[in-house]
């Protein structure tokens, strides 16, 4: 546990000290509460849904934990750039432990992301439903932390350098949020759209906290947990077997 607890406390010291990283971690999902949340909460009313921006707050938080997370798995490129990935690679102690560390490390980072916005969904006017079930919610921003920070370890081991960085960006981040229903309801969409945000890893993941803090679901908590956790498991698996493969 030593070495795992060394690399987890050096992913958040990273993280406390870059206060500009804090900073521009707000304005996104500012920018979807306010233009969003506010912007088309008349549309969304009207058509009998309720508020918008009960519906769309637990989807803004398990965004920011998505990026935060995934991101922090492919700052693993910035480490092998200058360097620092070899000072840790000597280190003797086995890959997947520090693997681990990595991953729990930005899973916390994530997870103090995801409570910042929180914080900004409650002054915007987010009101959880049941104070009894935010424990709950924390559990699943742990799960998505760990799910895409496993994942952006993954990625980050496969790639060379930060030109295809932008190809992860557009082709698998951006469509992993949107696709989830962070921003719409899953209930009565087109087949073929219903069966791509079925296979979403983070539907899962922003269903889960909006059964938790808004009371609305779609695939129900105990499948939220399941699929969460397996995947959890499975890119950890994956990730692990690429960060030993590292050639530096």
């Amino acid at each position: 546990m030593g070495p795992i607890y060394i690399l987890w406390l050096r992913e958040l010291k990273r993280y406390v000290r870059s206060r500009a990283q804090i900073a521009a971690s707000l304005g996104q999902p500012l920018l979807y509460l306010l233009a969003l949340g506010f912007g088309l909460g008349p549309i969304f009313q009207k058509s009998g849904h309720g508020s918008y921006l009960q519906f769309i707050a637990p989807g803004v938080i398990a965004m920011t934990v998505l990026f935060t997370s995934i991101f922090s798995g492919i700052a693993l490129l910035w480490d092998r750039q200058f360097g620092f990935l070899k000072e840790t690679l000597v280190a003797p102690v086995p890959r997947i432990t520090i693997m681990i560390g990595r991953t729990l490390g930005g899973a916390t980072v994530a997870m103090i992301q995801g409570v910042l916005v929180i914080i900004v969904c409650l002054i915007a006017g987010f009101r959880p439903v049941n104070l009894a079930a935010v424990p709950l919610a924390f559990g699943f921003m742990l799960l998505i932390a760990v799910v895409f920070g496993a994942l952006g370890t993954a990625i980050g081991s496969v790639l060379q350098d930060m030109q295809g960085f932008q190809l992860i960006m557009n082709f698998l981040v951006l469509p992993i949020f949107f696709l989830s229903g962070a921003l719409f309801p899953l209930t009565n969409l087109p087949k073929a759209l219903g069966i791509v945000t079925s296979i979403d890893p983070l539907s899962y993941g922003v269903d889960g906290l909006r059964g938790a803090l808004a009371g609305i679901s779609h695939f129900g908590p105990a499948i939220d947990l399941s699929v969460l956790c397996i995947l959890a498991a499975i890119f950890l698996g994956i990730g692990s077997f690429l960060f030993s493969r590292i050639q530096l």
